[in-house]
């Protein structure tokens, strides 16, 4: 696999995402400034033997609130290194030639931003706890193709904003909710990282509806991988508890010695199927043990839970210190570079057996995957009645290296993009990625990203790896998943959430077709290629244009709207 090279644009400009600036709009300040209700009572100290003892109270609070405001900036604003964050000027990569210190300083808008939204002093508020990417870059230059920019090109959001508006209704229950100390929920969830995301999401949900205290859930051992980790190892526990603490209790452990009772639920199941079957049993037990949450709860919910689970999945779900600034890092270094490309690749020897699909690698490989199989069948997920060619043919196939690579070259992906993989280390090893290394050089990986040592601690850590490809990918110019699941989705969603980001959800029906026919020319390919994928690129779509999907993964309507001002 090539080592990345220092590919210098001289076309890049670094633009602050909006979402930056709605961030600065919705911070503390918002709520210091903000005026409150008048109280009847106080309405005779404008009378006129009151007026000068009035003034002078409101020059000693002005005073005061001068104070507030500059202790909550973390830099003055007179530095001119926070213009570009709260200005929407750009910073201009002009030069092909500028230095590593050049870097640092245009670099500087990065690294505000990051130590803005993670403090650690200031109480979590939903602006300031979402995970947010690096600033998109821009395009300028006349050696960029019209077929290139049109690539790196953000698609627009719209005016949709994150606005997590929660009813009275809801608000005014959760006084009594978050006091819970009667009814405690324990869950265990299961899976790699994207899948424990998604139950630990919806574990939230039914605390909620259950109105029981929950424990922080236990991350069981994959079957797969082998991760021991705990929850504390990936996730940042206190930052969960607080981003919460309006929405449920969130508990360590539980206060008292009654034996759990478990509970099993089918799929799909509604908030008042759960209340109906379980509340009343839950007062006279006291606590519920749950496990295997994948898909049991119903995509379909009403708008306040399903802000809850934005609310989960987008901000309170944070990742631990060390993961996280390690993520940072990374990301760092591909970013300064440049826009790149990050591609979720399913080629692991477990998807390949999990799927019923061809790795593309030959009959030896296939044959492997094929013994493995029959061996486990508990493994496959795809229906057993099927070929591999009617999967294929139906989309339920991950694209393999090479197909992902004509499908970058048809979407206009220079060569000489750079371009970070995400995922475990394909079944085949570089023999797997070689038609995509010889199409695209610059790709790397986390391993000959980070340096010596930086991904030591985790090497056994499958969760804590995934969480480090996932925030590199958030900052990336463009993501592509080479199969759906629950990180494609997650993405898909979280880009949304936080700009509108781009992001190619590959066309596999229609498209596999097109791969097969060797009589087309490049020119039709690419032309096809663009015309079937230019409404899939992370413009705002509507959750509720079709039933059943996932909110984490569409955002819009309920948890994102248009809106012109801050409304966190």
């Amino acid at each position: 696999m090539a080592k990345t090279r220092n590919v210098k644009n001289s076309f890049i400009t670094v633009n602050p995402s909006p979402f930056f600036y709605y961030l600065l709009s919705n911070s503390p300040l918002a709520s210091i400034v903000s005026s409150p209700k008048k109280n009847p009572r106080n309405r005779k100290l404008c009378t006129p033997p009151n007026i000068s003892l009035f003034f002078l109270s409101l020059l000693v609070s002005l005073t005061f609130l001068g104070i507030s405001v500059l202790s909550f900036m973390p830099i003055s604003l007179q530095d001119s290194s926070l213009r570009p964050l709260m200005s929407p000027s750009s910073v201009l990569f002009s030069s092909p030639s500028f230095s590593s210190a050049e870097h640092r300083s245009r670099f500087t808008l990065a690294s505000l931003a990051s130590t803005f939204l993670d403090s650690e002093e200031n109480e979590p508020t939903l602006s300031n706890s979402v995970m947010v990417p690096l600033p998109a870059h821009g395009i300028v230059g006349s050696n960029v193709s019209e077929e290139e920019r049109e690539f790196w090109q953000q698609p627009g959001g719209e005016g949709y904003r994150p606005c997590l508006d929660f009813s009275i209704g809801y608000r005014k229950a959760s006084v009594r909710i978050t006091k819970e100390k009667r009814r405690f929920l324990m869950v265990g969830v299961s899976g790699g990282l994207n899948q424990q995301r998604n139950e630990i999401v919806d574990a939230v949900v039914i605390a909620r509806i259950l109105e029981a205290a929950l424990v922080v859930p236990v991350l069981q051992v994959n079957r797969i991988w082998g991760d021991e980790s705990e929850f504390s190892e990936i996730f940042d526990v206190k930052h969960f508890k607080r981003t919460l603490q309006a929405d449920v209790r969130v508990i360590s452990s539980l206060p008292l010695s009654r034996q759990p009772i478990e509970i099993k639920i089918p799929r799909d199941v509604s908030p008042l199927w759960i209340r109906s079957r379980f509340f009343r049993k839950l007062n006279e037990d006291g606590v519920f043990v749950l496990k295997g949450l994948d898909s049991k709860l119903s995509k379909n919910l009403p708008s306040d839970l399903q802000k809850l689970r934005c609310k989960v999945a987008f901000h309170a779900l944070r990742y631990a210190a060390p993961i996280r600034e390690l993520g940072n890092r990374l990301a760092r270094r591909m970013w300064i570079e440049g826009p790149y490309i990050a591609l979720h690749l399913r080629l692991e020897k477990d998807v390949w057996v999990r799927t019923g699909c061809l790795t593309g690698l030959g009959a030896e490989y296939d044959d492997i995957i094929s013994k493995v199989r029959v061996s486990q069948p508990e493994y496959l997920t795809g229906r057993q009645n099927m070929s591999y060619l009617q999967r294929r043919l139906a989309g339920q196939c991950p694209l393999n290296s090479l197909e992902m690579a004509r499908l970058l070259k048809a979407l206009g992906a220079p060569g000489n993009a750079r371009v970070y993989k995400a995922g475990g280390e394909p079944f085949g090893g570089k023999q797997a990625l070689q038609p995509l290394v010889t199409e695209f050089p610059n790709l790397v990986t986390k391993d000959n990203l980070a340096r010596d040592g930086e991904l030591s601690q985790y090497s056994n850590r499958s969760s804590a790896l995934a969480a480090i490809d996932y925030i590199v990918s958030l900052s990336s110019a463009v993501f592509v998943p080479s199969h759906g699941g629950n990180m494609a989705r997650a993405m898909q969603g979280h880009r949304a959430y936080v700009g509108h980001r781009k992001y190619i959800k590959p066309n596999k029906r229609s498209m596999l077709p097109l791969l097969e026919d060797t009589s087309i020319s490049d020119e039709e390919f690419s032309s096809t290629m663009r015309k079937l994928h230019v409404k899939s690129q992370g413009q705002p779509e509507m959750r509720t244009n079709k039933r059943d999907r996932d909110v984490i993964a569409y955002p819009v309507p309920e948890c994102m709207c248009k809106h012109s001002t801050g409304i966190f």
